[in-house]
């Protein structure tokens, strides 16, 4: 962490928050400061560059043509990679998830170069859309209860050999390929489709992000009876019969 202080860089809030995930970092930022901890937010427009001193990045989802320009002025800027090589924590969904790949397919149905932060390749589904509620079982060496979220992809996103599955789904499509995955991690930098804000319906992933920036093992307890009781809602909702 910075100079005793968390930064919280919200990545192009005017191109990738089409599915409301902005509550990622509204969850984030709100559950350092339940404990105590100085939070500095950042939202960064695509018109301005990416800080190379946040401790965690934020990227949310959105349409094919946002998404073409974020990658590209991602690449061009290239201060996410500097922040990863200082240690920085990424989380991204969908759109986001995409770019942070070595390539996805662009509105113009072209192949767009992403940033390889995550070894994942994205290409195009033949099929439906992979849409609905997603239950799913995260990586165990995370220690994490179960995965909560809503899908809204054409994306099929393929794991290269240093990438992990970030969860085995019980429902849902996840990353689209057909083997059970559902996103994808590393060391520092995570990917998933989830949406719902997914960091809403997980609070414990945030919680993870907070300890991987601040390099703790636990985090003072704190009320979660709000995130419990959605947490439930949403999990008996995509358990009900179709």
């Amino acid at each position: 962490m910075s100079d005793n202080q968390l930064r919280l860089v919200w990545i192009y809030p005017d191109l990738l928050s089409t599915y409301g995930d902005q509550g990622n970092a509204l969850v984030v930022e709100r559950r350092a400061r339940q404990r105590g901890l100085d939070v500095a937010r950042l939202d960064v427009r695509s018109d301005q560059p990416i800080p190379t001193s946040g401790d965690i990045y934020l990227i949310g989802g959105g349409e094919d043509r946002p998404q073409r320009l974020a990658a590209e002025r991602l690449r061009r800027d290239g201060h996410l990679y500097q922040a990863v090589n200082n240690g920085a924590i990424v989380f991204a969904v969908c759109a986001g998830y995409q770019i942070l790949g070595h390539e996805f397919v662009n509105d113009l149905g072209q192949r767009e170069p992403g940033l390889g932060l995550l070894d994942v390749t994205t290409t195009r589904g033949e099929g439906e859309r992979c849409v609905g509620d997603v239950l799913g079982d995260i990586d165990p060496r995370l220690g994490l209860p179960p995965l909560t979220g809503f899908e809204n992809h054409q994306g099929v996103t393929h794991l290269g050999p240093t990438a992990r599955p970030l969860a085995r789904v019980t429902l849902g499509k996840g990353n689209g390929t057909g083997d059970g995955t559902e996103g994808a991690y590393n060391d520092t930098v995570f990917g998933t489709y989830m949406h719902g804000p997914v960091l809403a319906r997980n609070p414990l992933i945030a919680d993870l992000l907070l300890k991987l920036a601040l390099d703790v093992n636990a985090l003072p307890p704190i009320d979660d009876h709000w995130y419990e009781a959605l947490r439930s809602e949403r999990i008996a909702a995509a358990q009900q019969p179709a």
